[in-house]
Order: C-alpha cells, then sequence, then structure tokens
C-alpha cells in the first residue's frame, strides 16, 4: 500500500483524537506529520501486528526492543511529546478502552480495516529474548527474587562499567553542581549517606544490596568500618570481591550472595539500603523493615535511599508499568513516600530525616544514557542489541519521569532510638558534618 505513513497518521489521530505530536516514517518512506518534530520510524509492518496484538506501552516496547520501531532527533522530546498519549493514559487503561471504542464507530471501521491490511495478519508475534518468561508462584519468595535480580543485573559487568563508569554506582547520584562529573557525584553520594549514618572507625555495616561494592569501599577505605555487603547476584559479588582484593581491604570487607532476610549476624552499627527497597514489593515492606530493624543494635541508623511513586486517589488501582516489569525490573514495586516512612515507624524505627532528590536522579540517568550511546557498538556486542535498547528506552524514559515529577528518590534517615529515648542525632542534623 502506498503512503502509510498518512493512513496510519489519520487512524491514529482519529482513534486518539488529538493530532499527532510526532512524525511518522513507515517501511515504504513514506513521512506524515508535523514538519520539524521527531520521527517515529517503522522500520516493518510487523510493528503494527505487535501493537493489535498488544495494544498500548508493551506493543510499543516489543517493536522498540526488536528494532521495528526507532526515533530519529531527540529521543528525550519524542518521548516527552509521546507521554500524554500513552505512557499517562495508560495508567486508567484509556487507551485501550478509547481505542475499542473508536474502531467501534461505523464511520471508522474502514479505517481499523485498513490497518488490518496494513499491519498483515494479526497473530501474536513471539516477544523478543530479551522479555522475561512467565513466572510461576507466589511474588517475593527468596527462589523468584534471586531469579529477578539475575535478570537485571547478570547483564554483564563489562557492559555495566560502559554504563555507570568508573564508580560501578547504579543509584542516584548527588550533584553538587550540573557541571560535575558522574563520578564525583556518586562519590558525593556514598560520602552524604555515611555521613548521615555518622560512621566511626570500628563500626559495623550492612550495605543491602550492594552491587559493585562501592558503598562498602567507600565506607571502609574512607571511615575505618567494616562492612558486609549483600547481593543476589553472582556477577555482582564476584566483581565486588575483587575490587576489595584489588584495594587491600578483604580484611574488613565481606561480599555475600544472600538474601536480607537469612541473616543471623549480631546486630550492626549501621545499615545502608540504596536502591534495593525498589525490589522487596508492598507485600513484603513489613517484613524488610522489621528485618532491618532487628539487625541493628539500639542507637543504630538506618539510611534507606528508595524511589518513590506519586500516591494515587485509590492505591488498589496501582498497577506495575507493563514494560518495566516485563523488560527491565522484574516484580518491582513503587511506593509513595508516606507509606515507605509509616511502615519504617511501624517495624519501631524513629524516621530523622527525609530528604528528596529527584532531580538529582534525572541528571544521572541522562549521563548514563550518554555513556550508552556513546559506547553503543560495544554495549550491543556485549549483551544484544535489543538488550541495549531496552536499557536506552528505560533510562531515558526514567529520566524524563523525574524531571516531570512523575517519579521522585528520597533517602530517609532511619534511627532504632533506645528505650532511654536518647540519640546522638545532633539538632542541626541537617548540615551532615
Amino acid at each position: 500500500m502506498a503512503d502509510a505513513a498518512g493512513r496510519l497518521t489519520k487512524l491514529a489521530e482519529e482513534v486518539l483524537g488529538t493530532p499527532l505530536p510526532v512524525r511518522i516514517r513507515a517501511w515504504d518512506r513514506s513521512e506524515s506529520g508535523p514538519p520539524g518534530a521527531p520521527v517515529l520510524v517503522i522500520r516493518h509492518r510487523r510493528a503494527l501486528r505487535r501493537l493489535l496484538f498488544k495494544p498500548g506501552e508493551l506493543g510499543l516496547a516489543r517493536g522498540w526492543v526488536a528494532g521495528d520501531l526507532d526515533i530519529e532527533g531527540d529521543l528525550y522530546e519524542a518521548l516527552d511529546l509521546l507521554a500524554g498519549l500513552l505512557w499517562e493514559r495508560a495508567a486508567t487503561k484509556a487507551p485501550r478502552a478509547a481505542a475499542l471504542r473508536a474502531l467501534a464507530r461505523p464511520e471508522l471501521r474502514a479505517a481499523a480495516r485498513e490497518m488490518l491490511a496494513l499491519a498483515g495478519a494479526p497473530v501474536p508475534p513471539t516477544p523478543p529474548a530479551e522479555e522475561v518468561r512467565r513466572r510461576r508462584g507466589p511474588l517475593h519468595t527468596l527462589r523468584r527474587d534471586k531469579e529477578a535480580i539475575s535478570h537485571h543485573y547478570d547483564v554483564g559487568n563489562d557492559f555495566y562499567a560502559l554504563v555507570l563508569g568508573p564508580s560501578m554506582v547504579y543509584s542516584c547520584a548527588y550533584w553538587e553542581s550540573p557541571d560535575a562529573s558522574l563520578e564525583d557525584a556518586q562519590r558525593d553520594k556514598l560520602d552524604l549517606i555515611c555521613r548521615k549514618l555518622a560512621l566511626k572507625e570500628g563500626q559495623r555495616l550492612l550495605d543491602v544490596g550492594c552491587g559493585w561494592g562501592s558503598m562498602v569501599l567507600h565506607a571502609a577505605r574512607e571511615y575505618g568500618v567494616r562492612a558486609v555487603g549483600i547481593t543476589l547476584s553472582e556477577e555482582q559479588a564476584t566483581f565486588a570481591r575483587k575490587r576489595i582484593a584489588e584495594a587491600g581491604l578483604a580484611d574488613r570487607i565481606e561480599i555475600r550472595v544472600q538474601d536480607y532476610r537469612e541473616i543471623k549476624d549480631e546486630p550492626f552499627d549501621a545499615i545502608s539500603s540504596i536502591g534495593m527497597a525498589e525490589h522487596v514489593g508492598r507485600d513484603r515492606y513489613a517484613e524488610y523493615a522489621s528485618a532491618l530493624y532487628a539487625l541493628l543494635r539500639p542507637g543504630g541508623r538506618l539510611l534507606n535511599h528508595q524511589i518513590a511513586r506519586r500516591p494515587l486517589a485509590d492505591e488498589e488501582t496501582y498497577r506495575v508499568d507493563d514494560f518495566i516489569d516485563r523488560y527491565v525490573f522484574p516484580d518491582g514495586e513503587l511506593a509513595p513516600v508516606g507509606r515507605t516512612v509509616a511502615q519504617l515507624e511501624e517495624a519501631g524505627f524513629e524516621v530523622r530525616d527525609v530528604e528528596g532528590i529527584r532531580e538529582h536522579y534525572a541528571l544521572t540517568l541522562r549521563q548514563w544514557v550518554t555513556n550508552l550511546e556513546k559506547h553503543w557498538d560495544e554495549a550491543a556486542r556485549l549483551t544484544s542489541p535489543g538488550r541495549a535498547r531496552v536499557w536506552r528506552l528505560y533510562m531515558a524514559a526514567s529520566a524524563l519521569s523525574f524531571e516531570r515529577n512523575r517519579i521522585g528518590v528520597n533517602q530517609v534517615l532511619a534511627v532504632r532510638t533506645p528505650d532511654s529515648g536518647t540519640s546522638d542525632v545532633r539538632l542541626r542534623e541537617r548540615r551532615w558534618g
């Protein structure tokens, strides 16, 4: 069929009830849409079959990962323009319902038939290899959590080194200035956490979800603590142990492949949990908070660094983003910061400080995307082109979500206050020494 782009643009605008903000280039090289706008490139008509089989973000994600869809121009601008039509409406399932209602209208039935003809037979497409297979059993068992963590983190240490840079820190950095380097911003974040925890030489630190060991390395080297780092990723543990040995700190740092629910150690003086609690799940969060409380000595501090979503009028309507759940963070769940604080308090903690740093995560993610794009060919070789495309889309869309206040990230400082009620938290603790 000639002018596939024009036909698709017309159909999409009739269904959505609004002009498309991006330009479309179809597989027949036809183009349609506003001049100068970012271009949504549909390389193959099977991308339409994916959309017909899974309307909304999941169909689009499958087309993107397979390479059937692409963006020419500013990726951030394109995602921002499309967000209101796709992802933001998806929270109320409006796109699918609107599409079904629109296609049922007599005047659009011909357009619907044309869409089917453009797509070819709408048979279920085979998901790309990077998609998580169907998971069975209850959420957040020890085994299922380990499998979910392995999917995301056992992509390859060399791949993550390209994206994260020398710091090997996969969480929000702390930027004193937008012009700072990523390495400096990550170092400043680790040091900020150490100061909030008031770490002192000889103390014992537990880092829950230690990643590649950056936090325990910084704390041991700069503050003289003895540290235990736990992760569910075999690849992370191997990498972290090698770094620690090379730094000459193997006598002060232990890395374990272990779930937080399996720790039976004597109490710790401090606990850091940096970008890990998003994996816990709302049904397990009370257990998580209670477990960390039990692992702290009286007077010990917890620093919980966690992504948060905006609260909903009806919390029962919350659902995990399909793309994130299937391709990026299987079984991950976000909660409003108020719920996190409440559940920490219910476990017995005294919450002493909450610092929101969402703008810092937007800067961090944009730097990671820049690193990935700079090393694109090598990143695709180390994993696969599909997996590299997943990470690029995920990180760019997440940067926009932080910038637009759709999600945030907070550092919550909590104390296991002794029965006496006394605490060593200073009156002007915001200065953090």
